[in-house]
């Protein structure tokens, strides 16, 4: 039986790794000081993790249920109440590469924990890792170095904020490297973006709406293997609107198609795409389209 072992904090991370505490908020750990293997297990976190991986081998990591490779120069992020690592089946690792972990509450009452959720990529899939380059790579390297030294030599009141304005930076260039990303790889993008299409033009002709109801971002992102927030924000990068938005507007337009060609009532229109009630649709279709759809009926 798997055995899944609880995080909550930065010292429990620090056991675990066999390290002794320096901050009791958040540390920087660089492979090659662990000398001894560690062994396999799949941990609950109650604190952030940015892994970065820095040889290619053959494990692999369980992040939820699924499982992935993790490959050289990819920086991973878990946040807290999330599920990751390899499963415990006796095994041991080596550590390398690079890691940073620090508590919620090294956050709190700074600039960084009032947006700590727009750093979405928190919540991807590690299948949706960053890859970075050789250049980026160093930049994030310097940036824990930089955190690593703040904890070895501030004590003092101001500790805490500069190193949270250190991680903020970090988390900057991240955001950063991930547009380049999303960029990089703009035809495997069209691809998704043309199988949500197809994937919401056949939703409409199936039974879905009536088993389902509308559908859901949630729905869509996990029909394509994709992590909602990754699914979001590369609907947002293809388009310029939110992956919510996408789907109202196909819902409109179905909607609109059908109170063009069919015979079918108001009613029957609204159920047909999804509504639990026809006068959610005619409240819906009226805010996007400005008319009720009765009115977009009427002859001009």
């Amino acid at each position: 039986m798997d055995t899944i072992v609880n995080i909550p904090t930065v010292r429990a991370f620090d056991e675990h790794w066999g390290l002794e505490s320096r901050h009791p908020l958040v540390n920087v750990l660089e492979g090659s000081h662990v000398s001894r293997p560690i062994p396999n297990c799949r941990k609950n976190f109650g604190i952030y993790v940015i892994y970065l991986k820095d040889i290619r081998c053959a494990d692999y990591l369980q992040y939820g249920r699924g499982e992935y490779d993790y490959q050289e120069n990819t920086l991973v992020f878990v946040s807290p109440g999330q599920v990751f690592g390899h499963p415990a089946d006796g095994s041991t690792f080596q550590t390398k590469g690079w890691c940073l972990y620090f508590s919620p509450e090294l956050l709190r009452r700074t600039a960084l924990g009032q947006h700590m959720k727009d750093y979405t990529f928190f919540s991807y899939n590690v299948n949706e890792g960053l890859h970075l380059s050789l250049q980026e790579r160093d930049t994030i390297i310097d940036c824990l170095k930089k955190i690593d030294d703040e904890i070895k030599n501030g004590s003092d009141r101001h500790s805490n904020v500069i190193i949270a304005s250190a991680i903020e930076l970090l988390l900057n260039y991240c955001t950063r490297f991930y547009d380049r990303q999303f960029i990089t790889r703009k035809r495997v993008n069209k691809d998704v973006l043309t199988r949500f299409e197809d994937m919401l033009d056949n939703y409409f002709i199936s039974d879905k709406p009536k088993r389902l109801g509308t559908p859901t971002v949630s729905w869509c992102a996990e029909q394509l293997h994709l992590s909602p927030n990754y699914f979001g924000d590369l609907i947002r990068k293809e388009t310029g609107r939110s992956a919510q938005e996408y789907v109202q507007q196909k819902i409109m337009d179905t909607a609109k198609a059908l109170l063009s060609d069919s015979g079918k009532s108001v009613s029957e229109i609204a159920y047909a795409l999804g509504y639990q009630y026809p006068q959610y649709f005619s409240r819906a279709f009226k805010k996007a389209v400005g008319c009720t759809p009765n009115e977009y009926r009427q002859p001009s």
